[in-house]
Parts: structure tokens; C-alpha cells; sequence
């Protein structure tokens, strides 16, 4: 078993691990929704791009981060009160491949209710996932999400070219994260 990862919040400094995770991850998990080219191409720079200006300026936010040994292992994104009926967004959730299954993303997820519960106007919470995506439906749902609903994908960038057909994303929903069944453990 690996060694404890140390939670904290992000910084401006840490756009650059962040974005090459999230790059990571995307291009591991979303084959089929986005486009092979934007995947194999410019998606790195495209993530750096959105990080360095989400934590050069955050609004109503929080990135919390999960580190082992100063190397960024996983990390959450809150938008706070995103809308009036499902609360606060999980914008992002991702975890390094060779860590996943290790209690990492459940840790983070639990930080991001926290941060719901202390900064939210209310308690509730949602994410979007890929409907492909039935690993990650599977996670959700352990922690006591609900499926509420489809949605068409929001291209990266605002560029269809970036997608693959019409892929539809999923939204996971936590009514009241107060309740979400995350135990006690660090």
C-alpha cells in the first residue's frame, strides 16, 4: 500500500502538475468522447491554459490538492452555489492512474463536500461524467450519488472539432453532502 498522500488546497504554482494530470486522464478515460486529435495533440496545453487562469484568479472556488513525495497524485475542483438547484459543482475529480482504487479520490471528494458544507449557500452538490464513463458512475454511486439526468458535452475549448460525434455526460447528485457515507478516515 502506498504511502498516505497530504491534502492541501492549490495554487497558482501548481497549474502546471494539475494540467499534466488532468491531461493524463483525459486521455486515458475519454477516448470515444473527445477527438483522438485533440487527445493525442494540444490537450496539455489546452489544460495548462485553463488551469493557470482558474487558480491565477479564483471566484467562489476551491482546488484541493492530493500530493505524495511534492508530485500531485489527484485533485478536486469546487465551483461553490454553480446552481440554484443542484448546489455546488465538482468541476473536477481525477486521481494519477497508477493510484487509483487507493482511497485518494474518495478522500478528495470529502474535502470538497467539506468545502461545500463551510462555503456553499446550501448543501447540496453534483458533478458531470461521461456516460461512458461507468467506472467512475460506479464510484459515484458508492458514495451515495444519484443519477439525475443527460446533457450533451461541453466542448474543451468551445471547439466541436474536439469532440467525437455527440457524446452525452451524466449528472451525479448529492442532495445533501452532510450525508454522504465517506467514513472518518484521513
Amino acid at each position: 500500500m502506498p504511502r498516505s498522500a497530504r491534502f492541501r488546497s492549490a495554487g497558482v504554482d501548481d497549474a502546471e502538475q494539475i494540467a499534466a494530470l488532468h491531461a493524463d486522464s483525459w486521455r486515458r478515460n475519454y477516448r470515444g468522447a473527445y477527438a483522438d486529435s485533440f487527445l493525442d495533440g494540444d490537450v496539455e496545453a489546452d489544460r495548462r491554459a485553463v488551469w493557470s487562469a482558474r487558480l491565477g484568479g479564483p471566484a467562489n472556488s476551491e482546488t484541493i490538492l492530493a500530493e505524495q513525495d511534492a508530485r500531485v497524485v489527484g485533485f478536486v475542483h469546487v465551483g461553490f452555489d454553480d446552481d440554484p438547484r443542484w448546489g455546488s459543482l465538482v468541476d473536477n475529480l481525477h486521481v494519477t492512474h497508477d493510484l487509483r482504487r487507493m482511497g485518494i479520490g474518495t478522500q478528495l471528494l470529502r474535502r470538497a463536500a467539506r468545502a461545500v458544507a463551510g462555503h456553499g449557500a446550501d448543501n447540496a452538490m453534483y458533478l458531470w461524467v461521461l456516460r461512458q464513463n461507468t467506472a467512475a458512475q460506479q464510484f459515484y454511486r458508492a458514495l451515495g450519488a444519484t443519477a439525475e439526468g443527460t446533457a450533451p458535452v461541453s466542448p474543451p475549448g468551445e471547439d466541436p472539432a474536439r469532440l467525437h460525434g455527440a457524446p452525452l455526460k451524466l449528472r451525479m447528485a448529492w442532495p445533501d453532502v452532510t450525508r454522504l457515507p465517506l467514513g472518518d478516515h484521513q
